[in-house]
């Protein structure tokens, strides 16, 4: 059995740095418990407006910073900014862009109207942690994807970025909440999510317009594990990842970020 030392964290959403919820606690909780088991971690999440840069401390890591990711034939700038969690001394990047980030909440506006954009930060916030990733030159041994923020990043490790060194030996748990969105993504949203590595055909059963389903279901074809974060998952997502004989873990009322740090060590 390899020995599991390092873990990178893709999520959409860590405490203290936006409200309390269930993704936002476990986000905040398990990469300390995986950190006091010895092992080494990184850490991102997208920099939502709600996030107050001076109380938390931000600052750009500009050796990071200027990629263009380019979006539906647009070019957005890729803004990288760091900050720690005390005491446990979590460093924290975020993932930002003046045109999907800055001054705007996260999936919802102050009306609790879903954005409508939301298809493409998937993609920019997705893109943006990978090639942050590369340019740390940080391997891997287990990425932990939470939320359907991060669904898409399964599928690009496996086809885009395959070849990548801090990827090529990395196995992708795929973390299963309850439904994070309810407006389907647009009608375009597979066109727009294509790069060098991605064919229609990758995409298995998931069409246009794309809904909380479909997304999470690529996010199950593509990781190595998944597991069932909060015991308000879709019943249907739930056989789906069990049918597919990937391990699988089940929600926990004890124990779950222990049993998550040892499930690492079984996939």
């Amino acid at each position: 059995m390899a020995k599991i030392d390092r873990v990178l964290f893709i999520t959409q959403e860590i405490a203290p740095f936006v409200a309390s919820s269930s993704m936002a606690e476990a986000c905040r909780n398990l990469p300390q418990a995986v950190q006091e088991n010895g092992r080494e971690i990184r850490v991102f999440m997208p920099k939502w407006g709600t996030v107050n840069e001076r109380r938390n401390q931000l600052h750009e890591v500009i050796r990071l910073s200027g990629i263009n990711i380019i979006i539906d034939d647009t070019d957005h700038q890729l803004i990288i900014k760091v900050a720690s969690i005390q005491p446990s001394r979590i460093q924290v990047y975020f993932i930002d862009n003046d045109d999907y980030f800055q001054n705007r909440l996260q999936l919802t506006d102050e009306d609790g109207n879903e954005y409508e954009d939301n298809d493409e930060r998937t993609i920019f916030y997705d893109r943006g942690a990978l090639e942050t990733v590369k340019k740390l030159r940080w391997r891997s041994d287990i990425i932990h994807c939470h939320g359907c923020f991060t669904a898409l990043v399964p599928l690009y490790i496996k086809k885009t970025y395959c070849d990548e060194p801090s990827f090529m030996d990395s196995k992708i748990v795929y973390s299963l909440y309850g439904n994070e969105f309810c407006k389907e993504y647009p009608a375009n949203f597979t066109e727009k999510l294509m790069i060098k590595g991605v064919e229609k055909a990758d995409l298995g059963e998931m069409t246009d317009p794309v809904n909380f389903i479909q997304l999470s279901k690529l996010g199950i074809d593509y990781a190595d594990a998944i597991v069932q974060q909060t015991p308000d998952v879709d019943p249907e997502l739930i056989a789906y990842a069990q049918q597919s004989g990937k391990p699988f873990l089940p929600y926990q009322e004890e124990n779950m970020m222990q049993a998550i740090s040892d499930f690492y060590d079984t996939i």
